[in-house]
């Protein structure tokens, strides 16, 4: 074998080598990933299957109720009719519903809904429910509010609404459909697929955090550097 040919051989053999240590190392990436992903899924849907209603709530000023099922409503207009809180906000109400449809829907007390019950209906997602709500919050200066949604989106819940309202104090009301305990969504595969997405939406909310927090951070680095000079 001449120089040049051995030359050749040992290069390519080298490039055959990276490309196996290249795969190497992307596959155990990607299966870290993976196995990292279904690790903290399976703690995320434990911790939302002991999620229940607390037996003894503490009252607040206001109590906000994120929709997306009957039941959700019906729990938060309970809570306001048994003093929890001083108003209700029934948050992302579909535009065309009227207060009147809600309130009969619900079997409500007309005078109760007429006097305690705000609706807002710009919300389209749980982003904008905590950005209602905090205007909802600042205008009636409520500084303690109960939030009342499913027990799989509590936590999503929870994380928007603390970043919106960082000083406020926060009871959530979880509203329990299905019974998850003792590992019942895993044979159950409509909670099973709820959980995930709710898991995927909940790892998109604290990743968004994260880039808002370095966002926050870098203006204020260039602020502090700009008045130096």
């Amino acid at each position: 074998m001449s120089e040049l040919a051995a030359l050749h051989a040992g290069a390519g053999y080298k490039r055959r080598r990276f490309g196996r240590i290249a795969f190497r190392a992307v596959a155990a990436v990607f299966l870290f990933s993976i196995g990292a992903f279904l690790a903290g899924f399976a703690v995320f849907a434990d911790h939302v299957a002991h999620l229940e209603p607390p037996r003894e709530l503490q009252s607040a000023d206001g109590i906000v109720v994120l929709t997306g099922g009957q039941s959700r409503i019906d729990a938060g207009l309970g809570l306001l009719k048994a003093g929890k809180g001083r108003r209700l906000l029934i948050s992302g109400v579909n535009p065309i519903a009227r207060a009147d449809d809600l309130r009969m829907a619900t079997g409500s007390d007309t005078d109760l809904f007429r006097c305690c019950v705000d609706i807002d209906r710009a919300a389209l997602n749980t982003i904008g429910n905590a950005e209602e709500s905090a205007k909802w919050a600042s205008a009636n200066t409520y500084g303690s509010i109960i939030i009342v949604t499913n027990n799989y989106h509590i936590p999503r819940s929870l994380l928007e609404m603390r970043r919106i309202l960082p000083g406020a104090d926060l009871h959530p009301y979880p509203v329990v459909n299905t019974p998850l305990t003792v590992g019942a969504w895993l044979t159950n595969p409509d909670a099973l697929r709820v959980l995930m997405t709710e898991y995927a939406k909940y790892l998109a909310s604290l990743a968004r955090g994260l880039l808002l927090f370095s966002g926050t951070e870098h203006v204020q680095e260039f602020s502090a550097a700009a008045a130096t000079r």
